[in-house]
Formats: C-alpha cells, sequence, structure tokens
C-alpha cells in the first residue's frame, strides 16, 4: 500500500461506545473523498455494521479486542479494510438471517451487501485475526448505493 492511498487508520477497542467516534471519523474521512451524501451516509453505516460484527461475533462482546479500521482511496474507488485479532473465522458460516425472519438484529451483512460494490474476507493476516473488505465505486453524484430507496 503507498501511502498517497492511505486516508486513515483507526484503531480502537471493541466496545460500542467507540463506534460514535469511528463514525465521525468516517464521516471526515468521505468529505476528504468527496463522496456525496448517499456514499457517504452508505460507507458509514457499513463500516459501523462490519466493526459492531466484530465486537459481537469475532470478540462476544469482550471488551478488550483490538479492531483497525483503514480508508484508502483508489482511483475509480474508496476501500475499506476492516482488521480484527480475534480467532479466524469460517469465512463461509458468515451470512445474514432470512429477511422474512422478523425480528431485530442480524442484518448486518445483509446491509454491508447492499450498500457497497464489493465486499469480502480477504486472506488472514499473519498473526491471526480476520481483514474484511469493502469498496465503494466513486460516481458521479446521484449515481448507486442510495440507502434512502
Amino acid at each position: 500500500m503507498e501511502c498517497g492511498e492511505l486516508l486513515v487508520t483507526v484503531s480502537f477497542c471493541s466496545r460500542a461506545s467507540r463506534l460514535r467516534l469511528l463514525r465521525s471519523v468516517m464521516r471526515d474521512t468521505a468529505d476528504l473523498a468527496g463522496l456525496d451524501e448517499s456514499q457517504t451516509e452508505a460507507m458509514v453505516l457499513a463500516v459501523n455494521e462490519a466493526c459492531m460484527n466484530i465486537i459481537q461475533h469475532a470478540y462476544g462482546m469482550n471488551p478488550d479486542g483490538q479492531i483497525d479500521v483503514s480508508v484508502l482511496q483508489e482511483q475509480d474507488a474508496l476501500v475499506m479494510r476492516v482488521r480484527d485479532y480475534a480467532d479466524a473465522i469460517d469465512v463461509e458460516q458468515v451470512r445474514s438471517r432470512e429477511l422474512d425472519d422478523i425480528r431485530p438484529g442480524g442484518l448486518g451483512v445483509y446491509l454491508i451487501n447492499s450498500l457497497m460494490d464489493e465486499c469480502g474476507f480477504l486472506e488472514p493476516p499473519r498473526g491471526g485475526g480476520n481483514v474484511f473488505q469493502m469498496k465503494l465505486f466513486t460516481r458521479e453524484q446521484g449515481e448507486g448505493n442510495d440507502i434512502s430507496g
């Protein structure tokens, strides 16, 4: 990774209370990258959901885990990489619940897949953990990734 591509890296403990600060940093990063309001909301929500999934599932609500979020700007996309240091997961088991199963929670993966242009797990890094990458193609205002409907 070239330093010119890296917009920001944020490291924080696996506590839901830290997500508000993360969302603020993601909004500022989206502004720096020139995303429109719809793309900004999509990016912020997707990163928030990915981190909440780590807190709940990878760390089992243990508040002492570490989460790193990096945002890179490629020529035609914004790339968000979310890393944890928990045990490696079976990526085949990561999926959303059925949409007709009406109850709170369990839709983070569905939201991320709906909001991002590409997403998926990268090869597990040395030293353990998991890396989830999301990509949002930059577009002219008004195209795609509209979370308002």
